[in-house]
């Protein structure tokens, strides 16, 4: 929300500067996100009048210009501006005056003709963003006056950072309001006088969409002068509160709505036909918006209708068709109660975001839109003339928002806030936010005003006391009393024991969106069971993630594209899927994953270069399953997804059940992610990598181990995995260690074979082994790997 501080100044009294409204402004929890000072250094810029303009004699694109400035004679002025010609009202700066950028106007000489001051641009001067062409002033405006004066400047364009329960402060009115319940001052509120009707005409409206629309307030103004110039201090107010004004009715519409918190509109009343109807849209039904646009509707989006046609998205923007033009004569004015929910993420779904839809999807005072429609109205008349109707007005009583009591207990709210209000202090907030106010032997009983859709519980009212009272005024105090930290299982891990250990191995946390765009999921191939947002906040986050990878890769690609030679990143988050056709609802699982590119190690002089790899990747993921206690619970099978190089990828196995993948991602999907180097990447449940096994505590053995070591040679195709489950399975408990110690592949043992050279370690707990048990435990192995692995012994 935007407004102009003078604005406010003059709904309100205000006793203090502009840094300390500021303040209590932030303090009150109405928090000020920009503050832009407009014409606070314009001593020397005057109203000028160009009284003569001819072409510079040396240049083509400047002007000769006499311009009256209030002294006795006009001043020589040369300008290049387009729009500079006889008789244009423009500001002034006047030898010796220092623009808002730092620069001094002095006398100079452009191209042999000497110039006495410059002609300003609105961006020129620091009070827009305009800088076509001179700001143009209005015909009427006094020549040699003060710019400052005439403007009503100093002013600055105040942005305020709302929360969503607040849409009673999208106004300046409300906040005019807090500003009079923070300062204990005086409200003057904007005039809002009925205007009595001329001529008798009507357009009678029905109400057929229920609660979603159970008020509606119409009114016919003849013969109005629609080209008619917008007042310059509208037009500088809206400008200021970030509005570009376009027309006087349209800009009387959105003034309103700035002043008291009412979207409006005004329809050409030639182009409607018969009574308005605010209904439901039928499916297919369609309307061409003032943007242009023409979305399709279905049952969802309320309609303005007549007997012709749709002229309206109710609570989000007008129709084309029925626009006010500087041909319209007769305007119908509108202002109407929409309930939230009828209004809540339509505009999103069709791309729109429009300042009535902002205020109708958060609720708007249900007993504003009379008043809205007669302030529009004494505008109107003062602005373009015209004779007024009478006001319609059509309602359902019944489906208007009830405005209940909340009561306030003096004991709560000491308690809450650890310090003791005055009972007349107390009174004095409530009924300074509009509150009506009844004291009980508890505390009070409040019956918040139609414009405070937020008060509801009695929580509610403490917040309003407080923040009004002043956060600050509450004491600091720690805590009294033992707080319990949490009852975490000693079987599973804390998430911040595998963090810990990921970022000991040299990886960075990443935080990536929950939301991706359909497309990168298709490119992933991981779309299938993608759960689709019904209003996304873009297009591009309009499915909710099925994998953390797209996110993390993405964000390597993003660090490899600012010269990031080594980039390592893990992600704790949740990934969606939809759910099964028995039960719809979309289930979520904890994940964490690990994306590496780059060197192995980074840039030093102990080290070799050398890439990052497979088993480099892989030894970080065991890293994680050795916190767990269970490291022999864990093993690597060959395969994986289709993103996944099919000669580097492997599931990961907890007791035979896949609980990730680990490897290279595909060459075909770097290609697509437009990435030029080899990525390696791993993904886990955080269920499977969390559950510990508890450590058992175990005496040294008095007896000694016995090593029988192994060489055989067996097919390339057979993993690593399989011939230790074979040898494990084979000897049982009096193998304590296997070590692989050796590995070798080439043309020595033909196309497809390996060695593998592989310790045994032997021991029994009660004896000393003798040569005749370790050479049994030495044949069961050889005798397994045969059969299961297809090894054949090396001599």
């Amino acid at each position: 929300m935007k407004f102009s501080e003078n604005w406010l100044r003059e709904l309100v009294d205000i006793p203090v500067d502009r840094d300390a409204l500021m303040h209590r402004l932030t303090m009150a929890g109405l928090e000020v996100e920009g503050v832009e000072a407009l014409g606070g250094t314009l001593a020397g810029v005057v109203v000028g009048e160009i009284v003569a303009c001819t072409p510079h004699p040396n240049a083509d694109k400047l002007r000769v210009c006499e311009v009256a400035a209030g002294g006795s004679a006009p001043l020589v002025i040369v300008c290049g501006a387009p729009n500079a010609r006889t008789g244009l009202k423009a500001p002034l700066a006047t030898i010796g005056t220092t623009m808002p950028n730092g620069m001094e106007i002095k006398r100079a000489a452009l191209r042999g003709v000497e110039s006495n001051g410059m002609l300003c641009s609105a961006k020129e001067l620091g009070i827009d963003a305009d800088a076509s062409g001179l700001m143009e002033l209005p015909a009427g405006a006094p020549v040699g006056t003060p710019l400052a004066q005439y403007l009503g400047l100093p002013d600055a364009s105040i942005e305020i950072k709302l929360t969503p329960n607040r849409p009673d402060c999208l106004s300046v009115l409300g906040l005019a309001r807090d500003a009079s319940a923070l300062f204990g001052s005086a409200l003057h509120e904007p005039a809002g006088a009925p205007v009595a009707a001329v001529v008798d005409r009507t357009r009678a409206a029905t109400l057929d969409a229920g609660v979603d629309c159970p008020r509606y307030c119409g009114r016919l103004i003849e013969g109005i002068d629609a080209s008619a110039k917008t007042p310059l201090w509208m037009a500088e107010r809206l400008r200021r509160s970030g509005v570009r004004p376009v027309s006087a009715l349209v800009d009387v519409t959105q003034y309103v709505m700035l002043e008291l918190g009412q979207p409006m509109h005004a329809y050409d009343d030639t182009k409607l036909d018969g009574p308005i109807s605010v209904r439901r849209a039928r499916a297919g039904e369609r309307v061409k918006l003032l943007d242009g646009s023409e979305p399709a509707l279905d049952d969802a989006f309320l309609v303005i209708a007549d007997r012709t046609g749709l002229h309206g998205l109710a609570g989000i923007m007008g129709g084309h068709d029925s626009r006010v033009t500087d041909a319209t004569t007769t305007v119908f004015l509108e202002a109407a109660h929409f309930a939230p929910g009828a209004i809540m993420g339509r505009a999103r779904r069709l791309g729109l975001h429009t300042d009535a839809s902002h205020r109708f999807e958060r609720g708007v005072d249900p007993e504003l839109p009379r008043r809205a429609i007669e302030r529009a109205t004494a505008l109107i008349l003062e602005i373009a003339g015209g004779r007024p109707g009478p006001v319609t007005e059509t309602v359902i009583a019944a489906d208007l928002p009830a405005r209940a009591p909340v009561a306030l207990r003096r004991t709560r709210l000491a308690r809450l806030l650890g310090i003791d209000i005055a009972d007349t202090e107390v009174e004095r907030i409530l009924r300074a936010l509009g509150m009506q106010v009844e004291a009980t032997a508890e505390g009070w009983r409040a019956t918040p005003p139609s414009h405070r859709f937020d008060i509801q519980i009695e929580e509610d009212l403490i917040e309003e006391v407080v923040r009004v009272h002043g956060y600050e005024r509450v004491p600091t105090r720690a805590p009294r009393g033992e707080l319990l930290g949490p009852s975490l299982p000693e079987t599973r891990l804390e998430a911040s024991r595998l963090r810990a250990q990921l970022v000991a191995r040299d990886y960075a946390e990443a935080i990536c969106y929950a939301f991706v765009p359909h497309e990168l999921l298709r490119t992933w191939q991981l779309d299938e069971g993608a759960v689709a947002l019904a209003n996304p906040l873009s297009a591009d986050l309009g499915v909710m993630r099925t994998s953390l990878l797209p996110g993390l890769v993405t964000a390597l690609a993003a660090n490899r594209r600012r010269q990031q030679p080594r980039v390592r990143l893990f992600e704790f988050g949740r990934v969606f899927s939809g759910g099964t056709a028995a039960d719809p609802t979309p289930v979520e699982h904890d994940r964490i994953a690990g994306v590496a590119c780059g060197r192995a190690v980074a840039e030093n002089w102990a080290s070799e270069a050398r890439a990052v790899d497979f088993f480099d990747v892989k030894g970080d993921a065991e890293s994680l399953f050795a916190l767990t206690n269970a490291a022999g619970a864990f093993s690597f099978t060959p395969g994986g997804p289709a993103w996944l190089h099919p000669g580097q990828a492997a599931e990961v196995r907890r007791d035979g059940a896949v609980v990730g993948w680990i490897g290279a991602l595909h060459p075909d999907l770097l290609a697509r992610l437009d990435l030029d180097e080899d990525v390696f990447a791993f993904e886990f449940d955080v269920a499977a990598v969390s559950q510990r096994a508890l450590p058992r505590a175990e005496a040294v053995s008095r007896y000694p181990s016995v090593r029988r070591d192994l060489s055989f040679e067996l097919p390339e195709a057979v993993p690593y995995a399989a011939v230790e489950a074979a040898i494990r399975d084979a000897v049982g408990e009096t193998l304590t260690q296997v070590v692989l110690f050796d590995r070798y592949a080439g043309p020595n043992l033909g196309h497809d074979v390996k060695s593998l050279a592989i310790g045994l370690i032997l021991q029994d707990r009660s004896r000393t082994l003798t040569d005749q048990d370790a050479d049994r435990c030495t044949a069961l192995a050889v005798a397994a790997l045969e059969s299961v692995c297809k090894a054949k012994l090396r001599g």
